[in-house]
């Protein structure tokens, strides 16, 4: 029973975070990764730090412990020296106290130098560790920067992303149905391709319609009976043109003698008298 409620949770554990990859915002998780990053390092530059203190602190006290070996060094040089001369006086007495003193200081060289042959391996050892530590922080930060220019690079490529989804989106609209209040463009070319050709095939109609036709006989008609009328006025007037006679235009076979019939000459009018 244990078993399948630990698989039903690690199922509903996956099942919650493909949704949240799904739908998180990528510059928040980008943001989130190289914050993470950042953190890291500052953790390894803090570990790596009380490592190379750690190697300071065992140099300090590896010198403090040479230096009082070479106290003591001296100190039972000193003894030894001073009890030989006691011997040799023969003060018997101050020969034991300086030999005495000189075993002291021998028992204490021994364990100092016991002390720092420790301290030399805990130095050794702690050198390599701050060793280790530095070249980790060095190579850390390095891949640090690395991330920091991938995260500019990654948010270019976002932005693009998202670019490019809006044009494709754009593009869509113009040739896919985006809703029933808003037509398409196809849609609307479509309607005035059709309202344009309607309004072309009327004006087709109206051109050979027979009243287009009379009504173009009864221009021309009015136009030759105003030439006539100019030719007799002239003719009245002594003026003579070199200008052709006006011809009227052939009648279609559709208009009958009311737009072909010559046009009755009006009563010429009376010339006045040299004395009037």
């Amino acid at each position: 029973m244990t078993k399948l409620l630990k698989r039903w949770w690690a199922y509903l554990t996956a099942g919650a975070n493909q949704k949240f990859n799904e739908n998180a915002d990528p510059k928040i998780q980008l943001e989130q990764a190289i914050t993470e990053a950042q953190d890291q390092h500052r953790r390894l530059k803090e570990h790596a730090a009380n490592v190379i203190a750690q190697q300071h602190l065992t140099e300090q006290q590896l010198d403090r412990q040479l230096e009082q070996l070479e106290k003591l060094n001296t100190n039972a040089r000193q003894a030894v020296k001073m009890a030989d001369t006691a011997a040799k006086s023969g003060d018997t007495a101050k020969a034991t106290e300086y030999t005495r003193a000189a075993e002291t200081i021998a028992t204490q060289l021994i364990s100092v130098e016991s002390q720092i042959a420790d301290l030399k391996e805990q130095h050794y050892a702690a050198t390599q560790a701050a060793d280790q530590a530095k070249s980790a922080v060095t190579t850390n930060g390095q891949v640090l920067q690395q991330k920091l220019a991938e995260k500019q690079k990654l948010l270019s490529q976002l932005e693009q992303a998202k670019m490019q989804e809006q044009m494709n989106k754009a593009m869509a609209s113009l040739s896919e149905t985006v809703g029933q209040e808003v037509p398409t463009l196809n849609e609307v070319r479509d309607k005035i391709e059709q309202r344009y050709a309607k309004a072309k095939g009327m004006s087709e109609l109206q051109e050979t319609s027979v009243e287009t036709r009379m009504v173009e006989i009864e221009a021309a008609a009015q136009n030759f009976e105003a030439q006539a009328r100019l030719d007799e006025i002239r003719s009245q007037m002594g003026i003579t043109t070199g200008a052709p006679a006006v011809e009227a235009p052939a009648a279609p076979e559709t208009a009958t003698a009311t737009a072909t019939a010559p046009a009755t000459d009006p009563p010429a009018e009376p010339q006045a008298s040299p004395g009037t």
